[in-house]
């Protein structure tokens, strides 16, 4: 049946890019289709490691396309069902404002200068992976569109873990992040980035990006 998984690509250091490089890798990734649009761009409080298809920020903008000016936040828990571990392990606690979406990739540019990039943290959600790029199949196995995929530029860095079951204890090795790409994905063929993506991530995160996933 297949196990949800969350996998990451950031640079070797945290590192914010400066904001028309992020603007150029967003544009990149539709332009080689990585990922399809529509596309929804949220900036705010986020969590790096709260559960894309459950309960995120990210995931409310894609799944139930609310109108500009929302405000989204994570699911509040009734105190005997909280969990207080750190995310990915525990709960996630999010606010973030749905600043702009659209069709067209190229409208990401000025809603991105709009945006309190470095103050606040941002996100720029894509509805899924280009299952029309034969290498994006190939590597899912077959086409899934609640593959999401979400570019992050975080006002502070964050830590990411590199392997790690989220229903399990915390703990194991971890990798601060700043500017990252997380995808979603229950089915794949192979192991390690998916090839497309990290193609073109190579190009703006250098040679040798880390890669992790969490699953659960």
């Amino acid at each position: 049946m297949g196990t949800w998984t969350d996998a990451f690509i950031a640079p070797p250091e945290p590192t914010l890019l400066r904001p028309e490089a992020f603007g150029g890798l967003v544009v990149e990734l539709a332009r080689e289709r990585v990922v399809r649009t529509p596309w929804a761009l949220v900036t705010g409080k986020l969590c790096v490691n709260a559960s894309l298809n459950w309960g995120s920020v990210s995931g409310q903008a894609r799944w139930d396309r609310p109108p500009v000016g929302t405000v989204l936040r994570t699911e509040e828990y009734p105190e005997d069902l909280r969990d207080d571990d750190p995310p990915p392990w525990g709960d996630s606690h999010e606010e973030a404002r749905l600043l702009a979406s659209g069709d067209a990739v190229l409208d990401v540019l000025p809603a991105l200068r709009a945006a309190p990039y470095g103050d606040e943290d941002i996100a720029v959600v894509f509805d899924r992976m280009d299952f029309g790029n034969r290498a994006i199949t190939e590597y899912f196995r077959f086409e899934d569109h609640r593959t999401m995929l979400v570019c992050f530029a975080l006002a502070r860095p964050q830590h990411r873990p590199l392997y790690a079951n989220d229903c399990e204890e915390p703990g194991g090795p971890m990798h601060p992040v700043q500017t990252c790409v997380v995808h979603t994905f229950k089915h794949a063929s192979e192991d390690g980035a998916v090839p497309p993506l990290a193609s073109v991530l190579s190009r703006w995160f250098g040679p040798e990006p880390i890669s992790g996933k969490t699953w659960g």
